[in-house]
């Protein structure tokens, strides 16, 4: 069993007590909590957090906190980890493609009644390994995309129309519950996107003579990073709600959403420490096979926030960032700005790094070291739409007080 992590009031403070010589994840559990508040208040249906965002159990238990009680799970390895911990919480298994056995586990072992789905093999797998059980909810993937989403999902996943339409027609003859669900991509920048997608759920539905039970419009929904200000929030819960009546939902319907990226991306930073300078040239003891890995183009190709922790001086320059390993491309991709005077030793955070980062770290040329502390304060940038004070929770999750 491992300890608790360590809480500290501010990153500040965290690199002041500890002196780290290793890679700091510095988790805002109190971000991570307004962040699903806000989402949640504003969508008003069934919000499940996309665990393999951020699994840590920091995030984990601040999204429960908030009220967040259903989860988006993509393997049984998450289910396991999400029953454990949660012995009351929706588990809803939504990669597309899942093994015969994980199918099996999770519904006899996990009570997992919840499986998404975008082919008929799928469909025949899930009925096999649930000895084709009655008490099922089946959710069809339908394929969208949009152009201004940074990372496209469906070119892997997603039923096209026609066949979306037998799928759904399928699901129907044997499910208690019938879904469709898409994922408009992720870190979406249009607002409209929304309604696109779900137009064509709709047609799809109509097309099957189906009433969905549910309709998941899937996550995508962006934050701020360094010179990526998307619109705010409520714009996109305003797509939603203003779309919905073109899907013919059941009477008893549900709308559900999956965030993961605009829960915890913003509830996260990377602290690095400057293992040496060469001019121009910054060497740090963590890179894209580490903390700093994201699905995507490399950090900070996507504007992820850098600063150094302690005094700022106010002359800045350009510096070439390198990581630790001994691949040559283990560099942060563009030219990054720091203070000019960094110097071995020095401690940089870089921020909106709550979302995959961690998670996505391998043990290339055996650097897979890091520690994760638990720290207070607001995001390092703001997304339009979330407010200061749905930050100002200063309880860790057992209630106890920060240290100031």
């Amino acid at each position: 069993m491992t300890d608790a992590p360590a809480w500290f009031a501010t990153t500040a403070r965290a690199v002041e007590s500890l002196r780290p010589d290793i890679p700091l994840h510095c988790l805002r559990p109190a971000v991570a909590a307004g962040q699903a508040r806000r989402i949640a208040a504003l969508f008003g249906g069934k919000v499940l957090y996309a665990a393999k965002a951020n699994p840590d159990g920091l995030i984990l238990d601040a999204v429960w906190r908030a009220g967040i009680q259903g989860f988006d799970a993509a393997s049984i390895g998450e289910v396991a980890t999400l029953r454990a911990r949660f012995a009351t919480a929706e588990i809803a298994f939504m990669n597309p493609i899942k093994p015969r056995a994980a199918i099996s586990a999770a519904y006899r072992d996990y009570g997992v009644r919840s499986f998404a789905l975008d082919r008929p093999a799928e469909l025949a797998k899930i009925l096999t390994e649930t000895d084709t059980a009655r008490d099922l909810t089946l959710i069809v993937r339908i394929a969208v995309h949009d152009p201004s989403a940074m990372w496209p999902m469906s070119t892997k996943f997603g039923a096209l129309a026609e066949g979306a339409v037998a799928l759904v027609q399928a699901a129907r003859q044997v499910a208690a519950r019938v879904g469709i669900a898409f994922h408009v991509g992720s870190l979406c920048l249009r607002p409209d996107a929304y309604r696109t997608a779900l137009l064509a759920a709709g047609a799809i539905a109509r097309a099957a003579g189906v009433a969905p039970d549910i309709i998941d419009i899937g996550g995508g929904f962006p934050i701020a990073y360094d010179g990526i200000t998307p619109p705010p929030i409520e714009a996109y819960a305003a797509a939603v709600h203003a779309a919905l009546d073109a899907v013919p939902l059941s009477g008893d319907g549900e709308v559900w959403c999956e965030p993961g990226r605009a829960i915890a991306g913003p509830a996260g930073s990377l602290v690095v420490q400057v293992t040496a300078r060469d001019g121009g040239r910054l060497y740090i003891n963590d890179g894209i096979y580490g903390g700093l890995a994201a699905p995507g183009p490399p950090p900070p190709a996507f504007g992820l926030p850098l600063r150094r922790i302690g005094v700022n001086g106010s002359h800045q320059r350009q510096f070439r960032v390198f990581g630790p390993t001994c691949d040559g491309s283990d560099e942060l991709s563009g030219l990054v700005e720091l203070p000019a005077d960094m110097a071995e030793g020095d401690w940089i955070e870089i921020g909106q790094h709550g979302a995959y980062g961690a998670c996505l770290r391998s043990d290339f040329n055996g650097l897979h070291q890091s520690r994760t502390v638990a720290v207070g304060g607001p995001p390092m940038l703001h997304t339009p739409g979330y407010q200061d004070h749905e930050y100002h929770d200063h309880h860790n999750a057992a209630g106890r007080q920060l240290p100031q």
